[in-house]
């Protein structure tokens, strides 16, 4: 079950230094306790998916590996 979360409207979000001028790319805003919003760089005011630290630390871990 999901569970709606309200995202500061001042939070920083960042994209990578590898990022392209296309656009294709997500952005993520660090400084929450338990979890990391993602979202879409093309569509700022889009929907924001959330997920925990530890399945962050994940995703980029295959990143690394690939």
């Amino acid at each position: 079950m999901s569970e709606a979360r309200k995202i500061p409207q001042t939070v920083a979000w960042r994209t990578s230094s590898y990022t392209a001028n296309g656009g294709n790319c997500v952005e993520v805003a660090f400084g929450h306790p338990a979890s990391v919003p993602l979202r879409d760089t093309k569509v700022a005011d889009g929907p924001v998916v959330v997920v925990s630290r530890a399945a962050f630390a994940q995703l980029i871990g295959m990143f690394g590996r690939s």
